[in-house]
């Protein structure tokens, strides 16, 4: 089995992920033994790509991927343009910073604001996905202008309508430049897939960038997937970037309310960091 880089995301720890607190996290993720860092962007300016990319070297660090975080406010569909022309400007910063970390993907549900839902019918739904591959392709050309892809994440249906499955993102990035992917998370593959393996199988020839989470959104090892087996098919489908712990405190009220987490999934953030690695270390040896 192919061994990826391992990755977290610094939301294990905090928000908003800013210099202050990139300053105290990168030294602990790299003593920790990780070999990359998740970096989202929750408002342009929270860091700075060039102090971070000298930071992520000095500590033998990469940067996995950038995250895009699309709060109230950032949609590319059914919503007005001011707001639409504001998504696609935050879009292209995020693929600047990308690109200056030297981060290969920007990913994330950039299609509408997390927890934004609404009904829609086959037509509808068309018109929706339409719509997104116009807003979206001018990001696409300027990432691909700075040699970075777009990895379209899935959400489950508590937390948006427009992408629920692998198959619906498939549909949705149909037709858009080969830099536009999809990012695999598998904390929302095991509640909207029926199977999430053969999920992982359909989604190969589009992964831009991987996030892995326990199912209960706590540690990789100490839930219900079945680990060998969702790394089995994604080793089948090629993909050999890294592969990133996705979590969040309990401790920020923002990103707790935001991420519905309502209890410590862990004896510590340290401890489901570490616990984590461990794990996907022994199986992926």
């Amino acid at each position: 089995m192919p061994l990826y880089a391992i990755g977290v995301n610094p939301w294990v720890w905090a928000s908003p992920v800013d210099d202050r607190a990139l300053a105290e996290l990168i030294p602990r993720i790299a003593g920790f033994g990780f070999d990359a860092v998740e970096l989202p962007i929750e408002q342009p300016g929270d860091w700075d790509p060039i102090r971070t990319r000298d930071l992520l070297a000095r500590h033998g660090l990469t940067a996995a991927g950038v995250c895009a975080v699309t709060p109230p406010g950032r949609d590319l569909v059914n919503a007005a343009p001011a707001v639409v022309e504001a998504t696609v400007a935050y879009l292209k910063g995020c693929a600047d910073s990308a690109a200056v970390v030297g981060a290969p993907c920007v990913g994330g549900p950039v299609y509408a604001s997390v927890g934004r839902t609404w009904r829609m019918t086959p037509t509808a739904r068309a018109a929706c996905y339409a719509e997104f591959r116009r807003a979206l392709a001018p990001v696409a050309d300027h990432a691909a202008e700075r040699g970075v892809s777009i990895g379209v994440e899935a959400l489950n249906r508590y937390e948006t309508s427009v992408a629920n499955t692998i198959e619906q993102t498939v549909e949705l990035i149909e037709g858009l430049p080969s830099n536009v992917g999809i990012m695999l998370d598998t904390y929302h593959l095991n509640i909207e897939e029926a199977d999430p393996y053969a999920a992982v199988t359909l989604a190969g020839p589009y992964i831009k960038h991987v996030q892995v989470s326990g199912t209960d959104r706590g540690a990789p090892g100490a839930d219900h997937l079945d680990w060998p087996r969702f790394f089995t098919a994604l080793a089948a489908t090629g993909y050999r970037g890294a592969v990133c712990i996705e979590s969040f405190t309990a401790e920020n009220e923002t990103i707790a309310t935001a991420a519905s987490i309502w209890r410590p999934l862990a004896p510590s953030q340290d401890r489901l960091a570490l616990d984590g690695l461990a794990y996907l270390r022994g199986l992926l040896r």
